[in-house]
């Protein structure tokens, strides 16, 4: 009796300090100031979606949130530094879809699925397959029927060599049959002066570029899998027969695979606190995007199913960076 009583004192102990532990790891957290880690230029819109996050976080928790800068190599200078960090909630990694395509088209020092904790997309990013006004169609079925009947003359412009965009394009090609020439511009803005001007036949444009300029072009198609409020009358590509364009672009935040799981809920339910904030929502709509806000583990099904679906184009399509 004495020792049965003796065991359950120690397990009711053990499991005291355990809850002591995390509530004590979930009070004294954040310890520091918290450093976005943004591995982009300033100024363009992962950019602009960090700052408005670090300073409702600053603003709640009463403790300083800097946004860092680590623009390179595609992105994963700042993502290397985040996933080689210190594990302790206090350093982030604020970065976009082009970190899962990256796994299958070159050799990274981190493995993007391992190495890091979903935490949720800020916001979302559709893209519009545009075509030029000077093309005599109205819908994908009739720009089909034109590229075929004069193979080689037509194009789809990119804002770089292995980004959704080009995936895009390349899958495009390969359901329809058609044989649109890939043309990569060094951003989005390059890439829609380029269709402005008429160098380009057609282009996967996202939305939170290049919305006010989509009123100039025919408006083909869009991805994921409903239509967009403000596009009612563009069906999406799955409506129109085509398949795996489904994924959408993001904006999302990440924490070191390793961080203590009570600082990572803690993180993950601040967020979805700001996410919900009409003032945040407004801001995140008026760039042309969706505001995310869903939780780490819808999140992390998001990450597991985009990455199997670019692997596969990438793969299917044989596209490289070189």
């Amino acid at each position: 009796m004495t020792k049965t009583f003796t065991r359950r004192m120690a397990l009711a102990t053990l499991s005291s300090l355990a809850l002591m532990g995390t509530a004590q790891a979930q009070t004294a957290y954040p310890s520091q100031p918290i450093k976005f880690i943004v591995p982009y230029p300033a100024g363009g819109a992962t950019d602009v979606l960090a700052r408005m996050v670090a300073q409702k976080m600053q603003d709640n928790w009463q403790q300083n949130v800097v946004v860092d800068n680590k623009p390179g190599a595609g992105g994963t200078i700042g993502a290397n530094l985040v996933a080689k960090g210190p594990a302790d909630g206090h350093t982030v990694l604020f970065s976009i879809v082009a970190l899962l395509q990256q796994i299958s088209l070159m050799k990274l020092p981190y493995d993007p699925i391992k190495d890091f904790a979903p935490i949720s997309r800020v916001a979302i990013s559709p893209s519009v397959f545009a075509a030029s006004t000077s093309l005599p169609v109205n819908n994908l079925a009739e720009l089909v029927k034109l590229v075929k009947a004069s193979p080689g003359k037509y194009s789809f412009g990119t804002y770089g060599p292995g980004t959704s965009a080009h995936l895009q394009g390349e899958l495009l090609n390969m359901q329809t049959g058609m044989d649109l020439l890939h043309i990569p511009y060094q951003g989005a803005a390059p890439l829609v002066t380029a269709m402005l001007g008429g160098q380009l036949s057609t282009a996967f444009m996202d939305a939170g570029s290049s919305r006010q300029h989509f009123p100039k072009f025919k408006l083909l198609g869009v991805t994921g899998s409903e239509r967009l409020s403000w596009l009612p009358n563009v069906p999406t590509l799955k409506e129109q027969g085509l398949n795996s364009f489904e994924p959408l672009g993001w904006f999302g935040l990440f924490l070191p695979a390793a961080t203590p799981k009570p600082v990572v809920d803690k993180f993950s339910v601040e967020i979805q606190r700001i996410l919900k904030l009409p003032d945040v929502r407004e801001k995140i709509e008026s760039m042309g995007l969706i505001p995310g806000g869903e939780t780490q583990e819808n999140f992390a099904k998001v990450i597991k199913s985009d990455a199997e679906i670019y692997a596969r184009i990438i793969r299917d399509a044989k596209i490289t960076l070189n």
